[in-house]
């Protein structure tokens, strides 16, 4: 830290629902590149939106410092701690100051899916960017302005944006390491046990290979082909002609290593890609069905429900009832663990 150079001051706005991995990967770095040098090199605070008590995604309450209008005035970054799931409502109050702070020179940031809050005030607009993969095809098709990519984190001039979970840590180091050297980002990474610094050109998802365990190389073609295939399917034909099997020899590697029929493992692919979009934006039911290869609404109904146990439509309503409520789908059920819990 150069002589007279004044801490970094972060605020960290925590919206209803974060994820407490994504924010906690954040803090912890700061606090650790003060504690490995020991000087003051960041400060950084809590700020809620309109309530100090907020609760994440995980059920667990944390206390913010400050609320947004009463945030301090010399801040240098506002991270925006996303819900996980992204909400898709309105949040004119929260956008508006949002630029304000832009307004005034302040670096933002989004981890998890608060880049989708900062893409929704337009700004991201000529900016690189990302998401948590959950929600990269949605961030292109709502905000065409955002240059948006599957990176685990960008930093694009004054914005700063994560896929959530361990990548915070990333971005914060070598944010640190712009800063400060990155030796001391090493260092960091060294402390919290961390065998390596992953760079903002690393992918978000596991390889395909080590997400379905199997080292078999034309099983892993297929599941591609599956993945590349949503809208207009494939028969099983079809794919084992492309990866240069036969369909029996196809269907064995599937039981073998995945214990399914190839037919069962895509119908799961595409009905979970229906769930996404289900959840994550507005297209009507019809379009999504249609999205995700199904020829009729009540064909697209009967699968859906006989995967997930609810329709597509109960889906919907679950989900607007949920954020209607401002309580996670499992509360109900915290809760009642705590009723039942008794104390030794």
């Amino acid at each position: 830290m150069k002589v007279g150079q004044k801490p970094q001051k972060y605020g960290f706005l925590l919206l209803p629902e974060f994820s407490m991995l994504a924010f906690s990967s954040a803090i912890e770095t700061l606090y650790m590149a003060n504690w490995v040098s020991g000087k003051e090199l960041y400060r950084f605070c809590t700020i809620g939106k309109n309530t100090k008590d907020v609760l994440s995604n995980s059920g667990t309450l944390s206390v913010a410092q400050y609320l947004a209008n009463d945030a301090p005035n010399d801040l240098d970054a506002v991270f925006v701690c996303g819900s996980s799931p992204v909400t898709q409502s309105d949040d004119p109050t929260m956008e508006s100051w949002l630029k304000r702070m832009s307004s005034k020179g302040v670096s933002l940031g989004g981890i998890c899916t608060g880049s989708h809050l900062l893409a929704k005030a337009g700004l991201l607009d000529g900016y690189r960017a990302t998401i948590h993969w959950w929600s990269i095809s949605n961030l292109r098709d709502d905000f065409p302005k955002t240059i948006v990519s599957n990176h685990l984190f960008e930093v694009d001039r004054d914005r700063y944006t994560c896929s959530g979970g361990t990548a915070a840590m990333d971005m914060m180091l070598f944010l640190i390491g712009k800063e400060h050297g990155m030796e001391l980002a090493s260092s960091i990474s060294e402390q919290f046990v961390c065998e390596r610094i992953r760079t903002h050109e690393d992918p978000q998802r596991i390889p395909l290979q080590a997400r379905i365990g199997t080292g078999q190389p034309k099983l892993v073609e297929a599941v591609q082909l599956m993945e590349a295939n949503i809208r207009e399917p494939l028969s099983s034909d079809d794919i084992a002609y492309h990866v240069g099997v036969s369909r029996r020899h196809l269907e064995r590697l599937f039981k073998q290593s995945l214990d399914t029929v190839p037919s069962r493992y895509y119908l799961g692919i595409r009905l979970k890609h229906a769930r996404q979009l289900i959840t994550q934006t507005d297209r009507s039911i019809l379009e999504i069905g249609q999205e995700c290869g199904f020829t009729s609404a009540p064909h697209f109904s009967t699968t859906y429900k006989g995967f997930f146990d609810v329709t597509p439509r109960e889906e919907r309503k679950l989900l607007s009832e949920t954020i209607k409520s401002g309580e996670p789908v499992d509360r109900k059920k915290r809760q009642l663990w705590k009723k039942n819990t008794v104390v030794l």
